[in-house]
């Protein structure tokens, strides 16, 4: 069984990158403010980090670094628990 070439050669899926700028990386805000520990009473800086929906924003929108994703995962769900934050908004 032969598969048909496809004419063109060209095998790039994705479209050149125009304008020529690359995009900034994103810092850990945690590590650079020098916050070590993620107080889970503390409702605005964890209102930084939850989408209007109420869920937790990931690391490739928010540029932190594993360590302190997990502990802010871990502050959010405590803050939750005791309802000083709302699972989700309405």
């Amino acid at each position: 069984m032969a598969f048909k070439q496809r004419e063109g050669g060209d095998n790039d899926k994705r479209p050149a990158r125009r304008g020529g700028r690359n995009k900034r990386r994103k810092v850990c805000f945690f590590t650079v403010n020098k916050i070590t520990h993620i107080d889970y009473k503390d409702i605005d800086l964890l209102k930084k980090f939850i989408s209007e929906r109420g869920k937790i924003l990931p690391r490739r929108v928010t540029g932190t670094s594993a360590k302190y994703q997990r502990a802010l995962t871990i502050a959010v769900k405590r803050s939750r628990q005791i309802a000083l934050l709302p699972y989700t908004t309405e």
